[in-house]
């Protein structure tokens, strides 16, 4: 694949849920997060009301400060929300203690963040690998290597991340991420760290895992390229989502 100027999205629109029928996985209701600056309160979330439909691809784009890092972090139990509600898979998050969400998060979120975050003395394998014992039901090769089948892994399985491309540890930290099929995926502009190539490369295969897998997935982005790869755009300016259209 040759290096263009721009992210090019797929020529053919990924899984549409436009007219699905499906209970929401994700809902949030008048969610405010707010921060402290000393004696300072600093709304990063101003009653945000959404919602994500199993089997979607969202992505929130808005410009930086605007709080789509925030509602990301609450949706998937990083951080507390101040009030409101916040739902995933009909568990609320905001009653629950910090033992009840990371259990949540092992069990029903995987993340995927711009710094790939692997463990840099274990191999690609094993950085996978490592995500199914965490989860407590130990490795299961069946589901291992249809995952990294998928994402063209099979060949770099035992290169360690020091040997392997940007785009490359990318695509194993998707793997760990949902190697244990999780109900929903929660993306942090993941293509920030990337070439245009290898960005073109990563946000395929997650429009192919959504449409072929139907994986939930919400992303970060500032991109509107790289928006341009999932069913809806969701856009946020000062602590609120000011709309939700159909990407094209």
């Amino acid at each position: 694949m040759s290096i263009t100027s721009t992210i090019r999205p797929p020529t053919e629109a990924p899984f549409s849920t436009r007219d699905l029928r499906v209970e929401p996985i994700v809902v949030t209701e008048n969610l405010w997060k707010l921060y402290h600056a000393g004696k300072v309160e600093v709304p990063a979330l101003r009653g945000v009301n959404f919602k994500v439909l199993t089997g979607e691809f969202v992505s929130v784009m808005g410009p930086s400060g605007c709080g789509k890092s925030s509602l990301l972090y609450v949706l998937g139990g990083l951080a507390q929300a101040s009030r409101g509600h916040v739902l995933v898979d009909g568990n609320d998050l905001v009653n629950m203690g910090d033992a009840e969400r990371t259990k949540l998060r092992r069990h029903k979120i995987g993340f995927v963040f711009q710094r790939f975050n692997l463990l840099p003395t274990l191999d690609a394998r094993g950085n996978i690998a490592i995500a199914q014992h965490i989860y407590g039901d130990g490795f299961d090769p069946h589901r291992f290597e249809v995952i990294t089948k998928m994402l063209g892994l099979t060949d770099r399985l035992k290169h360690r991340p020091s040997e392997m491309s940007g785009g490359e540890q990318q695509r194993v930290a998707i793997a760990r991420a949902i190697v244990n099929e999780p109900k929903i995926i929660l993306a942090d502009e993941p293509t920030g760290n990337l070439d245009t190539q290898n960005s073109e490369i990563v946000l395929s295969m997650l429009s192919q895992l959504n449409k072929e897998l139907g994986q939930t997935i919400v992303m970060i982005t500032h991109n509107p390229e790289a928006a341009a790869y999932s069913n809806r755009v969701v856009h946020m300016r000062d602590g609120v989502i000011v709309d939700g259209v159909p990407a094209d």
